[in-house]
């Protein structure tokens, strides 16, 4: 039995779209205007924080005392003697205490009142209340508690009233603890209505379950609230490190009083002593150093973000 092969004419074959050899598949209209769209943005980006940044990083090399100075080559000694200057090396241990010790005051009021709080009758208007302190200005807020811990101010004059002696509120010892009091009065709300906000979310039915089922309030947040929010406390941690070290305004605000000088050694955070850098205080100002200081303040928080966002780390918890 013999094969035949037979053709079988063009125009009766199937008719298969076939992409013409060297001709592109028009793209979808979505994807045509993806750069469109993206390029002026991305433009304009680059122009207001790449290309400063990077500029920053290039001034952190010289010696400069601002525009109209003259550029000087120093390499990386602007870094080296960043830590041999007993003022930055104050002020980063400061920034350093402030974000632990005062992350960890803001997060505990916070947990204390994701318990609290989920119950309690008229709770909206509570956390209102707790976070009216966000919304005044960190001048405001440093130069009343100044005011407030200043030696003839009205604390000193309250316990004065009771037989007791005025404390140095803004002495050496206390006034950096005082700093740390004062922000954590005025950020700790901002995260309250953070946390609540996912709080919010966990289905009432969780809660009443584990309080049939004998579950303590300390056992519904360990089991419950904390797992469910926990993605929403890391965004929150990783936001308290990044604003803590760069705090500025309060501090100023809180240790001058409208006076003329510097922050006393004690009160300083890198970013005051940045400022003062740059601006030259009683010395020249010199740019450099402040950039350097910049660099190694971003450095440090891309670590410290690492850190956190390592540490916090865990397996998602959904909702069946």
């Amino acid at each position: 039995m013999s094969a035949t092969a037979v053709r079988i004419p063009r125009d009766s074959r199937p008719s298969t779209p076939v992409r013409e050899r060297g001709r592109r598949r028009p793209r979808p209209a979505r994807e045509r205007a993806f750069w469109p769209l993206l390029l002026p943005a991305l433009v304009l980006y680059t122009a207001l924080f790449v290309g400063p940044a990077l500029y920053g990083v290039w001034v952190s090399l010289h010696r400069w005392a601002g525009p109209g100075a003259e550029m000087s080559w120093r390499g990386l000694r602007n870094y080296t003697s960043l830590l041999q200057n007993d003022a930055f090396r104050s002020s980063f241990g400061n920034t350093l205490v402030l974000a632990v010790g005062g992350g960890a005051a803001v997060f505990a009021a916070t947990f204390l009142a994701m318990t609290v709080l989920r119950q309690a009758k008229g709770r909206a208007f509570i956390r209102s209340v707790v976070f009216l302190p966000m919304i005044i200005s960190a001048i405001a807020v440093g130069a009343a508690v100044g005011f407030l811990l200043n030696p003839d101010g009205a604390v000193n004059e309250l316990l004065g009233a009771v037989g007791i002696e005025g404390l140095p509120w803004l002495g050496p010892d206390l006034v950096f603890r005082c700093v740390i009091a004062g922000l954590v009065w005025s950020s700790t709300g901002f995260y309250i209505a953070l946390m609540m906000s996912a709080v919010d979310a966990i289905p009432p039915h969780l809660y009443e379950d584990a309080h049939l089922s004998g579950a303590t309030k300390w056992e519904q947040f360990r089991y419950i609230t904390l797992p469910l929010t926990w993605d929403v406390f890391s965004v929150a941690a990783v936001l308290w490190v990044v604003n803590s070290l760069k705090v500025f305004e309060i501090v100023l605000a809180f240790t001058t009083g409208g006076t003329p000088g510097d922050p006393p050694l004690e009160a300083r955070t890198v970013a005051v002593q940045q400022y003062i850098t740059v601006s030259g205080g009683h010395t020249v100002p010199d740019l450099g150093q402040g950039a350097a200081m910049g660099v190694f303040v971003v450095l440090v928080t891309a670590v410290l973000i690492l850190l956190i966002r390592r540490v916090t780390r865990r397996d998602r918890v959904e909702l069946s």
